[in-house]
């Protein structure tokens, strides 16, 4: 539990700005915004691909150089600084500044999400670990669910800036609970910065990498965009923002458990029947979003199937990842917020191009496609590595057959 309070803080702080990015763009570009709304937001969208920007640099660079260090004691300083970044953001005078301190915030995100599971994953056994990923990522769904749209409708109440300063509490308490409940944990004492940069020899590892950019920049696609979904595509007031953020929240929740129970049977096949769900949840979203409860059920679907991505990767990474179980655990992360930054970017563009609010929801069913066929590149891979005998390769399941990965 106090893993995951450290999860529900990185999702308040990732993905508040979703539901605030009107009032960003409002208070930050105001004279852009006078000038074409959809303009502004597109821009203000820099601030999440700057936060997603930065988890991307600090996952690999923070897990190379921490494997050594005892665990424990490396979540509370990632927390102590995701609290720092977090005031930092508030209160920064200018857009560009925000930006600045948007990616520093972002910086521990992936080395904290990976020791987090690797410190679940020991506690709970082999057996599972997809579960163990869940559940520290399960603060991250709640937080989606709680957290994220009371904050979003508090900073629509006063300002977003109060919005941030509320999520840094939440890191203070986080920080709290993992020095008065984790276990000490020591780190890898075999561990080198050498061995950890082996990871990228893999071929498998890149490939699984690839899956999780690709994917889950179709989920921040339209993530990124709910607000002007909500407002412009179905009609709904603003106030109602909030609501469908919580649905969507409601959908990461239930996906992220079903997602990892799968990945404990086997993470690839996980992997593409979960791709398979994504497409019809995106054609779902496009289909029903012009009433405001058609897009309260795309959304969900399109949460709960992106979020179930999540632990199966997370589990495929381990699997592939040899030795370098630290760059694995943490690099996924990295990989996701490249899918944030992408999602975001292309997300802004066909708005920007004036393609509609809805566009974005298009450009993650787009996503699916090259997503599916990287996580196929990587199964065959490791396929024909296993078929060669070649020592220390991960075992591959048949895709029809019910066996364990790895």
């Amino acid at each position: 539990m106090a893993l995951a309070l450290g999860g529900f803080g990185i999702g308040t702080t990732e993905f508040v700005a979703m539901g605030l990015l009107r009032d960003i763009a409002r208070d930050l570009l105001p004279d852009l915004y006078g000038q074409s709304q959809e303009e502004a937001l597109a821009r203000a969208g820099v601030v999440i691909s700057a936060y997603a920007l930065g988890v991307v640099v600090g996952a690999p660079t923070i897990a190379a150089f921490a494997a050594r260090f005892p665990r424990k004691k490396l979540l509370i300083w990632l927390t102590v600084a995701f609290t720092a970044g977090t005031v930092a953001s508030a209160l920064a005078p200018t857009f560009e500044t925000v930006v600045l301190f948007r990616f520093i915030a972002g910086l521990p995100h992936g080395a904290y999400f990976g020791v987090a599971a690797l410190v679940a994953a020991q506690l709970m056994g082999p057996a599972k670990r997809g579960q163990a990923v869940a559940l520290v990522l399960s603060g991250l769904t709640i937080a989606n669910v709680v957290g994220v749209p009371l904050i979003t409708a508090l900073g629509q109440q006063s300002s977003w800036r109060v919005a941030y300063l509320v999520v840094a509490a939440v890191f203070l308490a986080s920080t709290a609970a993992i020095v008065a409940a984790v276990p000490r944990q020591p780190g890898d004492p075999h561990a080198t910065i050498r061995r950890e940069l082996r990871a990228f020899t893999r071929p498998a590892v890149w490939f699984a990498l690839m899956t999780g950019a690709l994917g889950f920049g179709g989920f921040f696609a339209v993530y990124s965009y709910v607000s002007p979904m909500a407002t412009e595509v179905a009609g709904a007031p603003e106030r109602l923002v909030p609501v469908a953020l919580v649905v969507l929240g409601l959908g990461t929740t239930v996906g992220n458990v079903i997602g990892g129970r799968m990945s404990d049977s086997s993470a690839i096949r996980a992997v593409f029947y979960l791709f398979g769900a994504f497409a019809v949840a995106q054609i779902v979203l496009i289909v029903l979003s012009p009433t405001f409860i058609g897009l309260l059920v795309g959304l969900f679907l399109v949460g709960g199937v992106g979020a179930g991505l999540s632990p199966a990767i997370q589990t495929r990474l381990m699997d592939v990842a040899g030795d370098s179980q630290t760059m694995a655990a943490a690099v996924n992360h990295a990989s996701l917020n490249i899918g944030n930054s992408i999602g975001a970017a292309l997300g802004g563009a066909v708005i920007a191009a004036n393609l509609g609010y809805i566009a974005p929801a298009w450009v993650g069913l787009a996503l699916c496609v090259p997503g599916a066929l990287f996580a196929f590149g990587g199964w065959l891979v490791t396929r024909r590595h296993a078929d060669a005998g070649v020592a220390g390769a991960a075992h591959e399941p048949a895709l029809v057959e019910a066996d364990h990965a790895g």
